[in-house]
């Protein structure tokens, strides 16, 4: 009986040490690339202080980017793959056609091959640049926990998981609830619109066309009026090119002035708007607008770290692409 017992446990503790080795591989890690490339942060930091000294204005992008990444298929680089004859990528899906910095992510890659290669992945690549466009837009640092494998697969239709600027409330927690996200990360998160830029037609409605009426009142009541005959100044209902700060006067820093917009009426989406639907998310929108930036940035740096490990590929999961815009 004792050596049932004996053998029972340690079959046990066999079938233990399996699912642990198991979850341990599964999970991303600090120092992932410690002995393979152990200078990849520092690669990753000069190359993007090099871009941005020339193109201050990809911060944002690169930011949003990896965000757009993590909300499909997770954050497995599949943003970065090009369209095919037989398939239209996830970069080409309308979510995602405003999107730059494409070229910034392989200029990276190539560097990191040339010092390591068919090592680093593009999904790695994209969340430390990310990292440092934050930083270097003098927002919070964090340690990026690496691992990510490369995914193979890329469809246009399933950007619709991505939250649309013109979500409310109830969308927006649905879709980040869906993600693993709560509540709080939506509303930290969204603060990632204090740096960069965005076209007209993402917000346009809520200046002209908000109930479909077409006319000179048909404006977003939640939208300050001063905030309304401003953007009406920049942007036409049909706009689809013009550019405007998401963070007037602040737009390439990396601050709390967002919270000080979105609390004024003054945030330039719909999105933005809807944190004031919510008790908590209103709460954190008027706290943070006057001041606490130290909380707030410790916030961010949680919230990026949990949106970083949506449905990563480890271990032997995807690839590692030798070039971010093609798979192997």
């Amino acid at each position: 009986m004792a050596s049932r017992v004996l053998l029972l446990c340690s079959l046990q503790l066999a079938i233990a040490l399996v699912l642990l080795s198991g979850l341990t591989e599964a999970q991303l890690q600090l120092g992932f690339y410690s002995k393979t490339c152990p200078n990849v942060e520092d690669i990753v930091r000069k190359e993007m202080s090099e871009i941005l000294s020339l193109a201050p204005s990809l911060a944002g992008p690169i930011l949003r980017m990896h965000f757009h990444d993590c909300f499909v298929r997770g954050c497995d680089g599949s943003i970065l793959i090009d369209s095919t004859k037989n398939n239209t990528a996830e970069k080409d899906a309308p979510p995602n056609q405003t999107l730059r910095g494409f070229g910034a992510i392989e200029r990276i890659k190539r560097t990191i091959e040339h010092a390591c290669p068919n090592t680093v992945s593009c999904a790695d690549v994209l969340a430390i640049a990310a990292r440092d466009s934050v930083v270097m837009s003098k927002g919070p640092n964090w340690p990026v926990w690496l691992g990510r494998r490369d995914g193979r697969v890329t469809i246009a239709n399933e950007t619709k998981q991505l939250p649309p600027p013109t979500a409310n409330f109830t969308r927006l927690t649905q879709m980040f609830g869906a993600k693993g996200l709560s509540i709080k990360d939506l509303v930290v998160l969204s603060a990632g619109h204090t740096i960069g830029t965005s076209h007209c037609s993402a917000f346009s409605d809520r200046l002209y066309n908000f109930t479909g009426k077409v006319n000179v009142n048909d404006i977003d009541p939640l939208m300050d009026t001063q905030y309304i005959s401003r953007l009406r100044t920049r942007c036409s209902l049909t706009d689809n090119t013009t550019l405007v700060e998401m963070d007037p006067g602040s737009f390439k820093t990396f601050d709390t002035s967002y919270y000080k917009l979105v609390a004024k009426g003054r945030g330039l989406f719909h999105s933005d708007a809807s944190l004031l639907a919510n008790t908590f998310t209103k709460d954190y929108v008027f706290k943070h607008a006057n001041g606490f930036e130290s909380e707030f940035y410790q916030d961010f740096a949680d919230s990026m770290i949990s949106m970083g490990n949506i449905g990563v590929l480890t271990g032997n999961q995807g690839e590692i692409r030798k070039k971010c815009y093609l798979i192997n």
